[in-house]
């Protein structure tokens, strides 16, 4: 029997800014290595989903969970023979940073980070089913989606039983990477060299490469492209033309932002934001 073409479906959440679910039905496609600014939580819903992420390959079962911290990076397709079938919920660190805090009984304590990527746990797939529910359908009040996060959010901390935070000292490596980072995020409208960036990070050009390489398992490359894709994104959120957009982040043409957007989101642009606005 022939396969069926992929299916993707985003919609935006009416009452928590900035939360998105994605619905998809998968079979010939692949998602190159990419990394989101939000937290991704996941439930496989039929076939496999076989996918990298954190130095290792997955392979996620119907009712399993899958959990991507923000920057965390991975790529996705089906395994098997059946359709994948899966739901994801993108949500804004801002959003959870207080129902973290309120899980641990305290303020300040910074961005939650798992130590898990592939989950099994009822109560959790169950919060992040109902969210995903509350957002699709556009039932429900504010109140019910944040009750949903926090939901999610205390059954995350009480899984790792004690807070992973990111505000932990960070080695001289990682300070320099991020230096790179921070000059990449405030340069995505300019045409940076490896040579900037190197410089940025107060490295070599060869200990450059080889200490981002191994830190994040993409080139500089690729993370100043996922980056220029995840700033169009937002833009097209707000309702700027994907030819706009394009020329704002160094794309050559739109057929070029075309491709390299839906080797990340699955869909073109435009589809992209038809299914939003």
């Amino acid at each position: 029997m022939s396969k069926q073409p992929s299916q993707f479906r985003f919609l935006k959440s009416r009452h928590v800014s900035e939360v998105t679910v994605l619905h998809a039905a998968m079979d010939d496609f692949h998602y190159d290595r990419h990394a989101h600014e939000e937290y991704a939580f996941g439930v496989t819903l039929a076939g496999r989903q076989d996918f990298f992420s954190g130095g290792q390959f997955h392979r996620s079962t119907p009712g399993n969970v899958v959990q991507f911290n923000p920057e965390e990076v991975h790529d996705g397709h089906s395994g098997g023979d059946s359709t994948l079938g899966y739901v994801m919920v993108y949500v804004p660190p801002a959003q959870l940073e207080a129902a973290f805090a309120n899980a641990v009984g305290r303020e300040g304590v910074g961005h939650f980070r798992s130590a898990d990527t592939l989950i099994q746990d009822h109560a959790l797939r169950g919060a992040i089913l109902e969210l995903a529910r509350l957002v699709t359908h556009q039932v429900g009040s504010r109140i019910d989606q944040e009750h949903a996060l926090h939901r999610i959010a205390t059954r995350l901390v009480r899984r790792e039983g004690r807070f992973q935070s990111n505000t932990a000292s960070v080695s001289r490596p990682d300070a320099l990477l991020s230096r790179a980072k921070d000059y990449i995020l405030a340069h995505l409208e300019e045409d940076v060299s490896l040579d900037d960036l190197s410089q940025a990070a107060h490295l070599s050009k060869y200990h450059f490469l080889r200490l981002f390489r191994q830190q994040f398992a993409m080139t500089p490359h690729q993370y100043v492209l996922n980056c220029r894709i995840n700033a169009a994104r937002h833009a097209l959120d707000d309702g700027a033309l994907p030819n706009e957009v394009a020329f704002r982040y160094g794309f050559a043409d739109l057929s070029h932002f075309n491709r390299r957007f839906k080797r990340i989101y699955a869909m073109t642009p435009y589809q992209y934001q038809r299914s939003i606005l």
